[in-house]
């Protein structure tokens, strides 16, 4: 059963998710340890010979150093490139928490270190009229690492998304800047700003970088405050 898994959100769609994700995955393995990856829910998935396959997805299942099939890694894979619940509705599927909650236990008996389970979107994605993607790290009780894209409203999105966080009963485990704005302005400001307003700690600084890769990203990095290694 894996030791440590850990929820993976964003403050927003396209804040780098699945780029720190792979990254903290890299910066586990470089440790030695075994690491697991999910994405349950992917949307934008392109059909090809095997199937639909999202790259998002893909680039999990190659960085995690325990292998699983693509379908343990993203069981629910939409072709259209938008919002989960509305590919779900136009391909007349439905998205339920439960069972979501239930793919992801079953990855979860696999042994192994340190495991990813990667969101879609926010903290409140819908799935249906009533539950929203958060519905599933609060079932499965992980904690959450937050990537908070850097750019202009950073400070408000990441405080809405760290207050709903706790008020649904999960612990913040840490939080990793990630630059999505190469010309954001007062970068270092807001970067102070929001550590003095997380009490949880900051895993690490991602520099805006042209060729993004797992290895690249590990160095920006530091799994410390997780406690994944016994000491």
């Amino acid at each position: 059963m894996a030791k440590k898994a850990f929820f993976v959100a964003g403050t927003d769609t396209d804040v780098g998710k699945t780029v720190v994700s792979a990254g903290l995955l890299q910066a586990a393995n470089n440790l030695g340890l075994k690491t697991l990856a999910l994405k349950p829910i992917a949307a934008g998935c392109e059909q090809t010979e095997e199937g639909l396959r999202n790259g998002d997805a893909l680039l999990l299942q190659q960085t995690a150093s325990q292998k699983l099939s693509y379908d343990q890694v993203n069981p629910i894979a939409l072709e259209p490139p938008i919002a989960p619940h509305i590919a779900a509705q136009q391909l007349g599927r439905r998205l339920d928490a439960d069972r979501i909650a239930a793919l992801c236990r079953g990855a979860m008996m696999q042994p192994a270190d340190f495991m990813i389970i990667e969101g879609a979107g926010g903290w409140r994605v819908p799935l249906n009229n009533r539950q929203t993607l958060a519905d599933v790290p609060k079932q499965l009780k992980t904690p959450v690492i937050l990537v908070v894209g850097m750019k202009l409203g950073c400070i408000s999105h990441t405080l809405l998304t760290v207050e709903a966080i706790v008020k649904d009963g999960l612990r913040l485990a840490g939080w990793v800047a990630n630059c999505v704005d190469p010309q954001m302005s007062c970068y270092q400001e807001n970067l102070e700003t929001l550590q003095s307003m997380l009490a949880a700690p900051l895993l690490g600084e991602v520099p805006y970088l042209d060729n993004v890769n797992p290895v690249d990203v590990a160095e920006h990095l530091n799994l410390s405050n997780l406690s994944l290694v016994n000491k």
